[in-house]
C-alpha cells in the first residue's frame, strides 16, 4: 500500500470495509467506565467505514482507564483530554464542525450531567455544544444492571431521547448493563448518517389497545399487544423519519421511540391524534393507524367500585366509540393515511373485501388487513401476515414473518405508493 504523504499511518485502514462515512467527521467521547478500552475497537471500525474519528475524554478517564496515546494511535488524530484556550469543545462540536458525536461507553454520571446542563469535563462540554448545534448524538450506556434500572437514571435517558439523542441499548449480562458491541454502534451510526428513505419526514403512528371504564377498576378492552405498531414506529425511525407514537396499552411499557404520547381511553387517543394532525408547526406526511381502539364504551360509568355482592348480574349498555380513522383526513387532508383492519377467522377474500370497504369509508390511501384468528399471527404473537389493499383494489400479500420484518416491508410499500403521488421520498 502506498502511504499518503503527511497522513498518519493509522489512517491507512480508512474505508477498507466500506465508504458509508467517507468525508464524515465523528467525535468519539469516552467516559469513566471500565469498558473505556473498547473505544479503540469502535474507533477502528468507524475508520474502516470511512470516518475521520476524533477522540475526547475526561482527564480522570485519561489518567486512570485509557491513555490518550492509545486513542491517538487508534484514530491518527490528536486527543482532547483537557480544554484549553484553543476552545477544543467549540472547534469540534460547533455548528457544522462535525457530523456525529458518539459517547462510548457512557456512564450514568455523564447522562445525568448532560440532562442538568453541567459542563465540567471535555466530554460534557462537547455534548453541551453539540446539543445546541443540533449535531446528532448517539449514546451507548454502560453501568451495573441495578443502576440501569434506577428510576432516576431511566428518567434522565427518557429526557435525552425526547431531545433526539439516540441510545444503543446495553447488553444485560452477569448483573451488568455492558456496553453495546462496536458493530451495534456502527449500525446505529449508519442509520443516522446515511440518510434513509424517510429522512426528514414526519410520521404519526398509533399502537396498542385502549380501555373504557365500567367503574374505577373494571374496564372493557381487547387483546392487542401493540407490537405491530411499535415495530412500525421503530423501523420508521431507522429510515430517518421523525416519529410520534401515540401509545395506549401493550406489552412494552416504554418503547424506545424519540417521541411517545401515552393515552388510556379511546377518547384520549382520538383527541391526541387530532391535535397532533392539526399542529401548525408539524405537517405529518404519513399517519399509520395500527392501534386497536376499543369499539364500545359504557353509556354510564360508576364513580365507585360496583359491589358484586348486591347482585349476581350486571347489565351494561354500550355505545360506539369515535372512529379515529375517520377524522384523519378531516384534520390533515394531505397526510398519507394507512388504516389497519383486523378480522377473525375469515377467508382471504372476505378479509380483503372488508379492508377495501374500510378504505372507502375512511378515505385511506392504504389498508393493512390481518386475521388475528390464525394461530401463527394471533394477537400478541411475534409474527404477522397481512394483505395490503389500495384504492385501485390492488392487493399485496406480505407473507408470515416477524413483525419488524413486516413493518419494514409495509414502510417500503408506503414509500413506493407516495412517489407516483408527487410526494417523493428522498
Amino acid at each position: 500500500m502506498k502511504r499518503r504523504r503527511g497522513v498518519h499511518p493509522s489512517k491507512d485502514i480508512a474505508a477498507t470495509q466500506g465508504s458509508e462515512f467517507e468525508g464524515k467527521k465523528i467525535i468519539l467521547c469516552i467516559t469513566g467506565s471500565v469498558a473505556a478500552y473498547r473505544a479503540i475497537d469502535l474507533a477502528r471500525i468507524l475508520m474502516r467505514h470511512g470516518a475521520d474519528v476524533h477522540a475526547v475524554m475526561s482527564e480522570a478517564t485519561a489518567s486512570a482507564l485509557l491513555h490518550p496515546e492509545m486513542m491517538r494511535w487508534a484514530t491518527g488524530n490528536e486527543v482532547v483530554s483537557k480544554l484549553t484556550g484553543n476552545l477544543e469543545h467549540i472547534a469540534l462540536a460547533d455548528y457544522g464542525m462535525s457530523d456525529l458525536v458518539i459517547v462510548f461507553p457512557c456512564t450514568a454520571n455523564t447522562i445525568g450531567k448532560v440532562v442538568g446542563g453541567i459542563d465540567d469535563t471535555p466530554v460534557t462540554s462537547v455534548l453541551s455544544v453539540a446539543l445546541g448545534a443540533k449535531i446528532p448524538i448517539i449514546i451507548a450506556p454502560a453501568m451495573h444492571e441495578a443502576m440501569y434500572e434506577n428510576t432516576f437514571i431511566k428518567h434522565n435517558m427518557k429526557i435525552l431521547r425526547e431531545q433526539g439523542i439516540i441510545f444503543v441499548n446495553p447488553n444485560m449480562e452477569e448483573g451488568k448493563a455492558k456496553v453495546a458491541e462496536p458493530e451495534q454502534v456502527l449500525a446505529s451510526a449508519i442509520d443516522v448518517l446515511v440518510k434513509g428513505p424517510l429522512f426528514g419526514k414526519h410520521v404519526l403512528v398509533t399502537a396498542g389497545s385502549t380501555v373504557e371504564y365500567i367503574d374505577p377498576i373494571r374496564i372493557i378492552t381487547n387483546t392487542s399487544s401493540g407490537k405491530m405498531g411499535i415495530a412500525i414506529a421503530k423501523e420508521a425511525e431507522k429510515m430517518g423519519a421523525y416519529v410520534t407514537l401515540v401509545y395506549g396499552h401493550g406489552t412494552e411499557e416504554e418503547p424506545l421511540i424519540s417521541k411517545i404520547v401515552r393515552v388510556d381511553t379511546s377518547a384520549q387517543m382520538h383527541d391526541v391524534v387530532v391535535a397532533e394532525l392539526k399542529k401548525a408547526e408539524t405537517k405529518y406526511d404519513i399517519a399509520i393507524m395500527a392501534a386497536a381502539v376499543t369499539d364500545y364504551s359504557p353509556i354510564s360509568t360508576s364513580e365507585k367500585k360496583i359491589d358484586t355482592r348486591t347482585s349476581g348480574r350486571l347489565d351494561l349498555s354500550l355505545r360506539s366509540t369515535k372512529k379515529i380513522i375517520d377524522e384523519v383526513k378531516k384534520a390533515s387532508k394531505d397526510t398519507f393515511l394507512v388504516a389497519f383492519k383486523a378480522d377473525y377467522g375469515v377467508s382471504d377474500s372476505v378479509l380483503v373485501e372488508r379492508a377495501y370497504k374500510k378504505l372507502q369509508e375512511s378515505e385511506a390511501d392504504l389498508v393493512v388487513a390481518n386475521d388475528i384468528g390464525r394461530d401463527d399471527s394471533k394477537a400478541g404473537s411475534e409474527r404477522n401476515e397481512v394483505f395490503v389493499v389500495d384504492p385501485e383494489m390492488e392487493v399485496i400479500h406480505v407473507p408470515l414473518d416477524g413483525k419488524p420484518q413486516v413493518a419494514r416491508k409495509l414502510l417500503q410499500l408506503i414509500i413506493s405508493k407516495l412517489i407516483p403521488k408527487g410526494k417523493p421520498i428522498k
